[in-house]
């Protein structure tokens, strides 16, 4: 049986998408949050959302999160080659966006958002406390972005490797992390879209042998 064809709304991003809203986000989404957690040189803690974060290697396990603007954590990274990236889950969706207020670097966002710093183990940076999960990362390159002609754009993608992992021993299951159960909070673009993972989600699929 022949698939059936749609119509399209296409266009070239540098001449507008047409549309009530930007459709980019929506479309590569949903994403997991980078919930990072920096700290300056004089220890001042930093807790800070980022929508464009991802996996990006194995061994040895790379994050990575895009930057748009010069935003104090970023600095901080630049500073220290340290941060911390803490998973958002339902319970913490909340807490996840009262963090991302424009506020001055001096306000400890960790207070703002009503979590509790915990010492890390390997890096300077706390991770929360209330957290499922979080990855203890050090700094291993930040690139500044390019469009095709070259020029730099004001976003820089900072890359991490992961030196220390903390999950929360309930979500392993058999020895497996239960992604279902931990109530993963997903970005998916639009005003205020956001989703959350649960069983509901779940489907199997094998890769060929």
């Amino acid at each position: 049986m022949a698939m059936q064809m749609h119509e399209t709304h296409s266009y070239e991003p540098r001449h507008g998408h047409g549309l009530p809203h930007d459709p980019f986000n929506a479309i590569v989404g949903p994403r997991p949050i980078g919930w990072i957690s920096t700290c300056n040189i004089a220890g001042q803690p930093n807790l800070a959302p980022y929508s464009f974060f991802n996996g990006f290697n194995y061994v040895p396990p790379i994050i990575g999160f895009s930057s748009v603007g010069r935003k104090d954590t970023l600095r901080n990274v630049e500073a220290t080659g340290e941060f911390v990236w803490n998973l958002v889950t339902q319970d913490l969706a909340e807490a996840m966006n009262q963090s991302c207020a424009m506020v001055p670097p001096e306000v400890n966002e960790f207070e703002l958002a009503g979590v509790t710093q915990q010492a890390s183990r390997l890096v300077k940076p706390p991770r929360v406390a209330e957290g499922s999960v979080a990855f203890e990362c050090k700094l291993t390159q930040i690139v500044q972005l390019a469009g095709i002609d070259g020029v730099k754009v004001p976003t820089w993608l900072v890359l991490g490797e992961v030196v220390a992992v903390h999950i929360r021993k309930s979500l392993l299951v058999d020895g497996v992390y239960d992604t279902a159960a931990a109530g993963h909070v997903l970005r998916a673009g639009g005003p205020a879209d956001f989703f959350r993972i649960g069983p509901e989600q779940l489907f199997k699929m094998y890769r060929p042998t």
